[in-house]
């Protein structure tokens, strides 16, 4: 089952504790538009290579499309629809007014210089600007991109077009539009998500937490919980974890792979793998890295209570089915990890009124809006005597229909 196989199944299972007008199932389950291009990059050899970009454009139904740009050699259509897809949803369940996109450039960046980047970066501007900017689609950072990336593509597109505002992109520097508080927006969302449902889920102050990651989303995510009383016993790396039941300091765990490059060797921890570190007995795991991490193979032998999502599509609906038998509550990466895009979408909305917002500022409208969705998902599993994920999907699919 490849990724949009994933996506369309977890649709079906929706569908199936609410039904919906058939109409609109049809309309979301395939994207609006698929574009590929072939974008020429004159290398610092003087040869002129070929990069192969695409941009799926899955949903305009509640707004401009929204999503990011990834630069990665094993890039494939699949998941980028996938991604697409539940970008529909996670921006519905936000409740804020975009629709689904994605996108990318089949390419190693760490094989190109910084030139060559700026070049390629864009170029795929280039070919493909009749079908961005501020009211159409509004793409963002992901995999191997980055603020400066964007602010070439960001300029470009104004040389191109004339547009001033800066809308075009998000996750720009904060010099160049950027919005305060985007670089901890998925993992400081995941923990108001998860803060707002703590109650509901019987989980005490103090719940022993486990990893899977740390990269921008794990760490933060860590960093946060460990800041506000949680213990957290396992994180890992993409080649290894370490765990000690007594806790860990974050900080002082991303010093020692700062300067040693690896986890292993952590003092006063054990190394495990990262299959092992999700069956570790926990309050609360947290995927933040890869997706199928979670599946029919394992998920019977998963301990922790509840699972946040900071990852995209880290569980498989077959998995879901165990993981619900067990009472394992899976707190759905469309809400879960809904931070990134809810501040991008701050981003659009203070470069079009031509403001700009204090972190606090962000963050507040962030915790409010995070809480409250985060509640209306929980009265829906409630209502529906469903899991999570299905109450997440049914909320979303609520707004589509409403928006149509």
């Amino acid at each position: 089952m490849n990724q949009f196989d994933h996506a369309l199944e977890q649709l079906s299972r929706a569908t199936a504790v609410q039904s919906f007008d058939s109409a609109l199932i049809r309309r979301v389950s395939s994207p609006e538009r698929e574009v590929r291009v072939t974008i020429p990059v004159v290398m610092d050899d003087g040869a002129t290579r070929l990069f192969e970009g695409y941009r799926v454009q899955h949903s305009s139904i509640r707004g401009p499309y929204k999503g990011g740009i990834r630069f990665h050699a094993d890039a494939d259509i699949h998941e980028v629809r996938a991604l697409a897809f539940w970008m529909t949803l996670k921006c519905a369940v936000a409740n804020i007014p975009m629709g689904g996109g994605k996108g990318g450039i089949t390419v190693d960046p760490k094989e190109l210089s910084a030139g060559e980047l700026e070049r390629l970066s864009r170029g795929f501007v280039r070919m493909l600007y009749p079908v961005l900017g501020p009211k159409v689609d509004v793409p963002a950072p992901d995999v191997n991109t980055t603020p400066e990336i964007m602010s070439w593509m960001v300029d470009e597109y104004a040389k191109l077009t004339g547009d001033t505002t800066g809308a075009a992109f998000t996750g720009k520097p904060l010099g160049k539009g950027g919005s305060e508080g985007r670089g901890l927006a998925t993992g400081l969302g995941g923990f108001y998500v998860f803060e707002a449902l703590k109650e509901k889920l019987n989980l005490s102050q103090s719940a022993r937490v486990v990893v899977q990651g740390m990269g921008n989303v794990g760490g933060n995510a860590a960093r946060l919980f460990q800041q506000h009383g949680h213990t957290v016993i396992a994180i890992s790396d993409s080649k290894s974890g370490i765990v000690d039941e007594q806790g860990l300091d974050i900080a002082t765990v991303e010093a020692y792979k700062q300067e040693h490059k690896t986890l292993v060797g952590f003092p006063g921890a054990r190394s495990i793998s990262n299959a092992e570190m999700l069956e570790l007995p926990c309050d609360v795991l947290i995927p933040a890295a890869l997706e199928h991490q979670i599946t029919h193979v394992n998920a019977a032998r998963i301990k922790a209570k509840v699972i946040l999502e900071l990852a995209n599509g880290p569980t498989t609906p077959d998995a879901d089915d165990v993981l619900f038998a067990k009472g394992v509550v899976v707190i759905p990466d469309i809400l879960a990890n809904a931070g990134g895009v809810v501040v991008s979408s701050f981003e659009w909305e203070q470069n079009l009124l031509g403001e700009h917002w204090t972190e606090q500022v962000v963050f507040e409208k962030l915790h409010t809006l995070l809480s409250k969705e985060a509640l209306t998902v929980w009265d829906h599993s409630q209502t529906l005597h469903t899991d999570l994920r299905r109450a997440a999907f049914v909320v979303a699919l609520e707004r589509l229909a409403a928006a149509q």
